[in-house]
């Protein structure tokens, strides 16, 4: 998929230059000091010749159709050059131009007509706004960075060109960082994250994919792409624009529109792609994951020359869920055996700081034998007596015997120079602390832990959907975006959850009347699809025992609605049956991101939602094994289990309103927003009832 950009046997530059600074010319460098081996076209009706290549005035006018075109000429050209690859039959183009969607209006305007060209001709595309393309094994290097960076097994793609020269700069000096793929994504008009994935999951160069995203448009299309592709390849994402103002760069920088955090939390841990918080962890992560065998289990061994950073690592590792793997008696016998006595047999393995290379070749060789030793550290301090290049060397030897992750953590910088150059001629990565080598080790444990996430279980069931429809449509009839409680219950009961009694009343006598049907005690609310948060207008009164009280309330709700929001459309009062006390308040809600689609919300209800804010979410459809998941996800979570005596909630009742609210915010998108708040849960074995419902539809 999309060989035509990572293996052309032809490439056309379109604005091919042979004046140094214009783009044309550093493309056109960068593609012939890769190394390209098929011919290379350059397009410029001005020059017979450039850099020693015959030019055409047009791709109309080449021997051949080249399997890949690239454009760096002015944005008012670049359709018509567009159309001319089109014509001549080229099926794949990247368009480095600048001038389009994030230039403004006139820029969407040029890049819509981009689109419908690409679209008539069946071409595929890459940007506009884009730093280029490279392929080392190709080689290919279609960009005007500066170099070409070291072969390697790491594809990255990044919507940030500028971002990705440095990246390139960067990995010229280090020894250890090296890639396959290198792609600019820019505007992503065409071609995305998701084309790009699919291209690189069966790419036997390429054994880890890592990305630079601002936005993702079309979210629920990379959930369902990235779960196929994480069960073969890791994806490790970092994703920009997670604060208010981050999120207006991005718009102004790519037209992306970021959808929130939680949406890209949630979307992330469903398709098992891992998240990082910086560039340095992304690399580090990518770095592990690129050049060792993957982690088979969570113990980690720790060989060291210094106790301190020993102390580091185990405590980031124990941080981040890992375990110190505990030795089998016998090695630590012969671990015993090899080191000093004042030296440690532990784990972690403190081999003294006067120890030379053979004490560290012997230990590290008898730690990784272990069969209770998934990975290793090597922490290696550049003391007077410490053979740096000898002990590279030796642990390079051990890490080719054993299929397991050996991470370096060659501290220092000018005596440990040597000794790192060594462990990348072994494919070790290195760390300058040994804190980020256990960092890279738990993203990998938390890969196989992503990737071997079963199949999630989708539920569904027998539904009213002719019941929702009709709450939908007569509020599309009247105007309205909000449903009020008394419409919202009707949906709530069209899809199986469980309600108080609850009847309309228009007057006070008329609330008297339900109330005594009813049976006392009784809550009045108000009833108008105008006011969603009925407490802020004092629209809530509860355990009225008897009627001058129902009587009494409905006056007092009715006048604090009309003079708090005037311009409500008031029905009267709900008239509900006062549940029992002694459950817990949750909250089941749903707003809908507008790049993943629905996002469903559990957490604590009531007034300690808006306080605690201890609330977890997931992408909509999801599976049961989701909802019991996210009931372990909040804090409070042994509040639900029963505490101080006072038993557990009903557990499936909790599940079985998340997976409702899933069938239904799925089946009608219309859906914006939606709270059950309260859902008060009963001990198990006893239910819940939403007491409280609110929708939004779409305006």
């Amino acid at each position: 998929m999309l060989e035509g950009f990572f293996k052309p046997t032809a490439v056309a530059l379109v604005g091919a230059s042979d004046t140094p600074g214009k783009l044309g010319y550093t493309v056109l460098v960068n593609l012939i000091e890769a190394g390209f081996k098929g011919a290379i076209y350059p397009i410029n009706p001005k020059s017979a010749e450039i850099m020693g290549h015959k030019a055409y005035p047009s791709v109309m006018d080449l021997p051949e159709v080249p399997q890949l075109a690239v454009i760096v000429i002015p944005y008012n050209h670049v359709p018509g050059a567009l159309r001319e690859c089109g014509e001549k039959g080229i099926k794949s183009v990247v368009i480095i131009s600048a001038g389009f969607r994030e230039a403004g209006v006139e820029g969407l305007e040029r890049e819509m007509e981009v689109i419908e060209i690409a679209k008539k001709f069946g071409m595929r595309f890459i940007g506009p706004n884009v730093l280029g393309i490279i392929d080392t094994f190709t080689p290919l290097n279609v960009t005007f960075a500066a170099g070409t960076p070291p072969q390697g097994n790491i594809a990255f793609m990044s919507q940030s060109g500028a971002l990705q020269t440095a990246i390139i700069d960067w990995s010229l000096a280090a020894q250890d960082l090296g890639f396959s793929k290198f792609v600019s994504l820019g505007n992503k008009a065409d071609i995305s994250e998701t084309d790009l994935m699919l291209a690189f999951v069966d790419d036997p160069e390429s054994r880890v994919i890592l990305a630079y995203i601002e936005g993702l448009p079309k979210g629920a299309e990379f959930v369902k792409v990235a779960r196929e592709v994480t069960r073969k390849k890791p994806i490790l994402v970092l994703k920009s624009g997670v604060t208010d103002a981050g999120s207006r760069a991005v718009s102004s920088h790519t037209g992306s529109l970021a959808g929130s955090e939680r949406a890209y939390d949630a979307a992330f841990y469903q398709s098992g792609v891992l998240r990082m918080d910086s560039l340095e962890q992304l690399f580090d992560a990518g770095r592990a994951f690129a050049n060792q065998p993957l982690l088979k289990g969570d113990r980690i061994a720790i060989v060291t020359n210094a106790g301190g950073p020993g102390i580091l690592a185990t405590d980031t590792l124990e941080r981040a869920g890992m375990r110190l793997a505990k030795f089998d008696a016998e090695t630590i016998k012969k671990i015993k055996a090899v080191l000093p006595e004042a030296a440690s047999a532990a784990n972690p393995v403190d081999v003294l700081g006067d120890a030379r290379s053979d004490r560290y070749a012997a230990a590290m060789e008898l730690v990784a034998a272990d069969p209770n030793v998934d990975g290793m550290i090597c922490i290696v301090t550049p003391q007077a007596m410490t053979e740096i290049v000898e002990t590279a060397n030796a642990i390079g030897q051990l890490s080719q015997r054993f299929d397991k992750p050996l991470l370096g953590a060659f501290m220092g910088e000018e005596r440990a120079k040597a000794g790192v150059d060594i462990l990348a001629s072994y494919n070790i990565p290195n760390y300058r602390f040994p804190e980020h080598a256990a960092h890279s080790l738990a993203a990998m444990r938390d890969y196989i832990q992503a990737r071997d996430r079963k199949e999630r279980t989708i539920v569904t069931f027998d539904v009213d959907k002719a019941a929702v429809q009709k709450v939908i449509d007569r509020a599309r009839k009247e105007g309205r975006v909000s449903v009020g409680e008394t419409e919202a219950r009707d949906v709530a009961q069209a899809y199986g959850l469980r309600l108080p009694n609850s009847r309309l009343a228009t007057t006070a006598d008329e609330a008297v009347k339900i109330a005594s049907e009813i049976g006392y005690p009784v809550v009045l609310k108000i009833a108008s699809p105008d006011i969603l948060h009925k407490t802020d207008v004092g629209g809530v009164k509860v355990n009225l025992s008897n009627a001058p009280d129902v009587r009494d309330a409905f006056d007092l709700i009715i006048y604090r609605a009309t003079r708090y929001v005037p311009d409500a459309r008031i029905w009267g009062c709900l008239v509900q049956e006062m549940v029992p006390t002694g459950g817990i308040e949750v909250l089941v809600g749903m707003s809908k991101d507008p790049q993943f689609g629905p996002l469903v919300t559990f957490g604590l209800g009531g007034i300690l939602v808006e306080v605690l804010k201890d609330v977890t979410f997931r992408v909509a459809p999801f599976g049961r094994e989701d909802a019991e998941e996210m009931l372990e996800e909040i804090r409070a979570r042994a509040l639900l289990a029963g505490v101080r005596g006072r038993p557990p909630a009903d557990r499936e009742a909790m599940i079985d309103t998340l997976l409702r609210i899933n069938q239904l915010v799925t089946d009608f998108p219309e859906i914006v927003e939606m709270d059950i708040n309260p859902l008060m849960v009963y001990e198990k074995g006893q239910g819940a009832v939403a007491l409280d419902i609110r929708l939004v539809l779409k305006g």
